[in-house]
């Protein structure tokens, strides 16, 4: 509205002083602004974008084929349009790349009435993650360069890297206990099949609970007592917390932990265990926009602002996926790991005490840590005093910050498990992690 504004008040001017070669200039001028406007409108309508990507799921070190086909569907001739298929920048310039590109997403073309142009590029994964691909940000104008339009195709697509999973060797497979067999702290469960000794009758012990022999032997009640039962599976408690990981450690040591809870996971899947995961990290799903797409925007720097992912997720809730077997818990938890980022919301502590009622006690509580501060440790020393079966495994790359973790757990009587690379990780099971 500003600009009519200005065109009449010209107008207004020159014609007053009666200056008609100035008069004639403005009107050539003037119509060719509108020209020039109404051609960068239409353009900017008329152009399209859609995307082929030839699988939505991967693992790392796959690569992605992406398809981007440009088209006029207008009866005007498009003289320039500049396109960008947009990739998430962190994977991009992080050090080493979680992301690598090959080909070209960028292209400038001229398009015909009716005319295409396509784009060809792939997309080769070095991590897992949760990665959006696109939306096509598309610019074009009219030839002088005074109107552009940005306006913004193809939906973005999405792709799930899973995260890489170690073979434990060593365990025993006979035994079901890729972590070993984990008594109870207190008699909670007993094993009716394993007689640990005898003592005198209680008010309430079951008949079948008497030890007749000692009975007869002795001209007294008896009663049989039992050991205490294994536990079986785990419940995955992973620390994604971004204070737990060194920067100076960073992407390795918080990789390295997203392949230990893997890698555990499927062990336990492999074996018909349950296995849960409990975790403080942010789900990446989270951060996906559900609407803004096919606007036309006044900048390019707007365009990319308001179609990519959101940077921050304000979600306290954990991520938990309930300690079960079944054909899909493995499925489940991958997905749930190849997706999650680290957060600054909940602590480690806080995560314990928000998810303690939803551990379940026929399973081990298999802490995975970086770092390990008083309250972690006085919080899964708390889940030892109450009967929970609690292990450890600590990913550091820092013998000082690893000393320092051990030593705390050590004072609440959890003994750790140090994995500081994969070849360490494989042989994490070698011998049982708690007897």
């Amino acid at each position: 509205m500003r600009w009519l504004l200005a065109i009449v008040a010209i107008l207004l001017f020159v014609v007053l002083l009666r200056l008609r070669l100035l008069v004639y200039t403005f009107y050539v001028l003037t119509a060719l602004f509108l020209v020039s406007r109404w051609l960068a409108r239409r353009w900017g309508e008329n152009v399209s974008a859609t995307r082929e990507c030839n699988q939505s799921v991967a693992e790392i070190g796959d690569s992605v084929a992406v398809v981007v086909k440009l088209r006029n569907q207008g009866r005007l001739p498009i003289p320039w349009v500049l396109a960008e298929d947009l990739l998430p920048r962190g994977p991009v310039v992080q050090r080493p790349p979680r992301l690598r590109v090959s080909g070209k997403r960028i292209a400038v073309a001229m398009l015909a009435a009716g005319g295409q142009k396509t784009l060809y590029y792939q997309l080769h994964f070095e991590m897992r993650g949760y990665y959006q691909i696109g939306p096509t940000v598309l610019e074009t104008g009219d030839l002088f360069g005074l109107h552009r339009r940005f306006p913004v195709n193809a939906r973005p697509s999405y792709v799930l890297v899973y995260p890489r999973v170690v073979p434990l060797l060593g365990y025993d497979i006979a035994s079901k206990r890729p972590i070993g067999e984990v008594r109870f702290s207190y008699r909670l469960f007993e094993d009716p099949t394993r007689i640990s000794g005898v003592r005198y009758y209680q008010d309430g012990d079951p008949l079948n609970r008497i030890h007749w022999r000692a009975t007869a032997r002795t001209g007294k009640l008896h009663s049989k007592t039992y050991e205490p039962s294994t536990i079986a599976g785990a419940s995955l408690l992973l620390n994604f917390h971004r204070d737990g990981y060194r920067a100076a450690n960073e992407p390795l040591a918080s990789e390295l932990a997203i392949t230990t809870a893997a890698s555990l996971a499927n062990a336990l899947f492999e074996l018909g265990q349950q296995v849960g995961l409990v975790t403080n990290g942010r789900d990446a799903v989270d951060r996906v926009r559900e609407e803004g797409w096919e606007h036309d925007y006044r900048s390019r720097g707007a365009a990319r602002q308001s179609v990519a992912m959101n940077e921050q997720s304000d979600r306290l809730r954990p991520v938990v996926v309930e300690t079960a077997r079944g054909p899909e818990q493995l499925t489940r938890i991958l997905e749930t790991l190849a997706r999650l980022e680290l957060t600054d919301g909940l602590a480690m502590h806080e995560l314990i005490l928000e998810t303690r009622s939803r551990l379940p006690r026929d399973a081990t509580v298999l802490a995975i840590l970086s770092d390990v501060d008083p309250h972690t440790a006085a919080a899964l020393g708390g889940l030892a005093r109450h009967g929970y079966a609690v292990a450890a495994v600590l990913v550091t790359l820092d013998e000082n910050l690893h000393f320092d973790a051990a030593s705390r757990l050590l004072a609440e009587n959890i003994v750790p498990r140090r994995v500081r690379s994969e070849e360490e990780l494989a042989q994490l099971c070698s011998t049982a992690l708690v007897r």
